[in-house]
């Protein structure tokens, strides 16, 4: 009689994969009806969807990546080129974004193909690139412009694409986006139930979208507290500590300055306490600021940033959830969706401590240099 063995000395034996003949089988399903309920078209019911997805996850199915491609013309990849140069490219937060769309397309079986630029000309280059190349379904548009090319592109060539914001044509176009105007008239009626009457507006990038938006939504918030448009209060473009400073100063430099300023970007913003320790003023208390955006270093000022965050992993995660949505076939116009950001009360704005007359006296008597009277080329839409 042999000795009974109680141990093995080779590999384990690799265990079969579970192919979507098993899956069909176990479910008593079709595997048309199962492909289909995988790949999420639409004429397959949500709780066939959800019970086919559910048992695929409980018996280890994965699909053949390569086999899918050669099926269906897909190579199952979010395609994203982000250009950072841009005034904000570097973000700390960019990480949580990213964050965001990897998390959504791994939970579809999707992988994230991920390009970045250093201009716009190369940003539209390689975005062309990649569409000859194969190597993604579609592309999420991240900072969107009134006149967007990358849009136009990707509309031509029927691309599907969904925007993290909004443009100017909407034609063909989904997507998600916050809606930042509401964020600024919601500041401007803020400053004006503190007592604030004079409310300044530095914009930020001219050609992007969300400038519009928020200039609309800083004079919606005027005539919704029944103060009148002031061209003179409307700075151009301010998109870093140094342009803050200079728009900051512009302002105040005013015959009747005003007592709060909001500013369209926190990188601006931040320029407005260089000025006020020049001219011995609290922000706050002397002058009022609020902004958008969130970013870490708002939170590091003395006293801190009032401003309007966005969760920019969950915007991550619907922007690949509709995207893929849109490569399946749904229609763009039913993919869009407007978030809203959170509102972070901050010590950098109160109740006005002084009366615009008495703080251009403040101005005068510490004579800071202006970039010139302040002129604003866009207030007429209010």
């Amino acid at each position: 009689m042999s000795p009974t063995k109680t141990g093995t000395t080779g590999p384990t034996p690799r265990k079969r994969r579970v192919t979507i003949d098993d899956l069909a089988g176990h479910l008593n399903l079709t595997k048309s009806t199962v492909s289909r309920a995988l790949n999420g078209y639409t004429d397959i019911s949500e709780t066939t969807r959800l019970r086919v997805r559910r048992a695929a996850d409980a018996m280890g199915y994965r699909p053949l990546s390569h086999a899918q491609a050669i099926r269906t013309g897909r190579v199952r990849s979010i395609g994203l080129v982000l250009q950072v140069s841009e005034h904000d490219g570097h973000r700390p937060f960019l990480a949580e974004f990213l964050a965001g769309v990897s998390a959504a397309a791994s939970r579809a079986d999707w992988t994230l193909t991920l390009a970045t630029a250093s201009s716009d000309e190369d940003k539209l280059t390689l975005l062309r690139g990649l569409c000859d190349q194969n190597k993604a379904d579609g592309f999420i548009l991240p900072r969107t412009g009134q006149q967007d090319a990358r849009a136009d592109f990707l509309r031509a060539a029927n691309i599907p694409f969904v925007l993290y914001g909004r443009t100017s044509n909407p034609e063909g176009c989904a997507w998600y986006d916050i809606a930042s105007e509401d964020s600024m008239k919601d500041a401007v009626c803020r400053l004006h139930a503190l007592g604030h009457r004079r409310i300044g507006f530095v914009q930020g990038g001219a050609a992007y979208m969300y400038n519009a938006l928020r200039l609309s939504g800083y004079c919606e918030g005027l005539k919704a507290c029944g103060l009148p448009p002031a061209p003179e209060l409307v700075r151009p473009a301010a998109l870093n500590r140094a342009e803050g400073v200079a728009a900051t100063r512009a302002l105040l430099a005013l015959d009747t300055p005003p007592t709060a300023i909001l500013f369209a970007v926190d990188r601006a913003a931040l320029g407005a306490w260089a000025v006020a320790d020049d001219l011995g003023l609290t922000i706050g208390r002397d002058l009022s600021v609020i902004s958008y955006d969130g970013i870490p270093e708002g939170a590091l000022m003395r006293p801190q940033l009032s401003t309007f965050s966005v969760d920019t992993r969950h915007a991550g995660e619907r922007l690949a959830n509709l995207l893929i949505r849109r490569i399946r076939g749904e229609a763009p116009e039913a993919l869009r969706e407007i978030g809203q950001a959170t509102f972070l009360d901050r010590g950098s704005h109160g109740k006005p401590a002084l009366t615009s007359e008495q703080l251009s006296d403040i101005v005068r008597a510490n004579s800071i240099p202006t970039g010139g009277n302040p002129t604003c080329h866009s207030i007429e839409n209010c």
